[in-house]
């Protein structure tokens, strides 16, 4: 392995160890099957949104992409899950609003604590990569914008709809069953 594949798998590593186990139990019991789950994110992180929607697919959930043309509206009882490495993403935030006021939960998924959208968030999953705005000391990673908040993102997701899987006794075989 090169030198500089070995540093990014390093800040991998080294990100994921952060996530806290309180915040992925917290952030799982949110999501049950018989509520609508809405995912949103915009960019790099919006792909692995995406990815994240389609999986949660996979394991038997009802589950959109806010913004698609067939996704439906948002409802009483619904859940809200926000995508943004800041915490910042306008687009994000306004959708998120929209959600609660239309009496949804609101699940948060960022690098920033101390962000909007956690501040939005009955629950927030903390993933404390480095992103885009960070600079200086605030700057923990070798790459680029924010490529170690989306690819540990990417790796969390994966991790809670295993997790989740594994919870609602959902098998690789159930799964693939339903996969396009």
């Amino acid at each position: 392995m090169t030198e500089t594949l070995r540093q990014i798998m390093d800040e991998i590593e080294e990100t994921i160890d952060q996530v806290k186990e309180v915040e992925l139990q917290a952030f799982m019991d949110n999501i049950r099957k018989g509520h609508r789950i809405f995912v949103d994110g915009e960019g790099r992180s919006g792909f692995s949104a995406r990815g994240f929607a389609m999986r949660l697919m996979h394991i038997g959930y009802e589950v959109f992409f806010v913004g698609e043309t067939i996704t439906p509206a948002m409802g009483e009882g619904d859940v809200f899950i926000g995508v943004s490495g800041s915490g910042a993403s306008a687009v994000v935030l306004n959708d998120a609003q929209k959600a609660k006021d239309h009496g949804c939960t609101i699940l948060a998924v960022t690098s920033k604590k101390d962000s909007p959208l956690a501040a939005a968030a009955e629950t927030t999953l903390i993933i404390p990569g480095t992103v885009k705005g960070d600079s200086g000391n605030a700057r923990k990673s070798i790459q680029l914008l924010s490529s170690l908040f989306d690819q540990s993102l990417h790796i969390t997701l994966d991790a809670v709809c295993l997790m989740l899987s594994r919870r609602d006794h959902t098998s690789n075989e159930e799964a693939t069953h339903v996969h396009w």
